[in-house]
């Protein structure tokens, strides 16, 4: 059977990633007040963090309508796949996932196609899909891709520091982290992305706290299968990726920025790290 990988462009994997994995990804679309934007097409990450930095108003995001992965998946199917597996970003954080369900409704009959929902964001994400994608190009079928995605989601791990709660605020996207919103300015959220949802996980006073705060989830983490981190253009990801140590030399570690979808909602400066730690 050919399963053919399929998610959204809040994943975060590189242009190399997705080319050497045959991932396809259907973009979400960046507001900038009337200005609107195709994440990854009219705007790079690049772009998007200096935009914002120049813009008065937060931007937002918007989901891909269902008729952009429907167009994917019958692509997909005259391309020759028997059938696809969409991994989408947390259903909890987006509505991208509906209406990858509701683009998987309309093809029914004409390619078999599973949507599911990763529970993750960034390169949360970007490891889930990589891992299905590989799964794929070893002739594994789309059953077995998902009991594979199913056992992954419960073993990735994502933490992050803020350097402002603002956008998630005006995103409606800040659960249970809510309480944070009531600290003095110079507190440094600590996040837990690990269920697919917002969740306060500590507080930091400064910037540096928060730095150590993270490096230790990722040293308490022991042995790592993967490490990606993440971040929206922080000037001090250096700083941060020297202070885990002797900690990557355990796995594959990633460095990636963050793009428009994500940073939208966390902010320049946010620092995230996605793990899978081993058995």
């Amino acid at each position: 059977m050919t399963v053919r990988i399929v998610t959204d462009s809040s994943c975060d994997l590189s242009a190399a990633d997705i080319e050497r994995h045959q991932i396809t990804v259907v973009p979400l679309t960046i507001r900038f007040g009337d200005e609107e934007f195709t994440d990854g097409v009219g705007l790079s990450a690049e772009n998007f963090y200096e935009k914002m930095a120049a813009s008065g108003d937060l931007p937002s995001t918007a989901a891909p309508a269902p008729g952009a992965f429907e167009t994917v998946f019958r692509g997909l199917a005259a391309g020759g796949a028997e059938a696809v597996v969409c991994v989408n970003l947390s259903f909890a954080l987006s509505a991208t996932g509906e209406s990858a369900q509701a683009a998987a409704r309309a093809t029914e009959g004409e390619v078999d196609v599973r949507v599911v929902d990763s529970g993750k964001v960034s390169v949360g994400l970007g490891l889930m899909v990589k891992a299905a994608a590989a799964a794929a190009k070893d002739g594994r079928n789309a059953d077995e891709i998902e009991t594979l995605l199913a056992q992954l989601k419960e073993r990735v791990f994502i933490y992050a520091v803020l350097d402002t709660l603002e956008n998630l605020k005006k995103g409606g996207r800040i659960g249970t982290a809510q309480a944070l919103l009531g600290s003095a300015l110079s507190i440094k959220p600590c996040l837990d992305l690990t269920s697919g949802v917002v969740e306060e996980a500590g507080k930091q006073r400064t910037r540096g706290k928060a730095r150590n705060w993270l490096a230790s989830r990722v040293a308490d983490a022991g042995e790592l299968e993967h490490l990606a981190i993440a971040h929206g253009a922080a000037d001090d990801i250096d700083a941060f990726v020297a202070s885990l140590g002797e900690s990557p030399a355990q796995n594959p570690l990633s460095v990636a920025l963050i793009g428009p979808v994500v940073g939208t909602h966390a902010g320049p400066g946010v620092i995230a790290a996605a793990m899978v730690p081993a058995p």
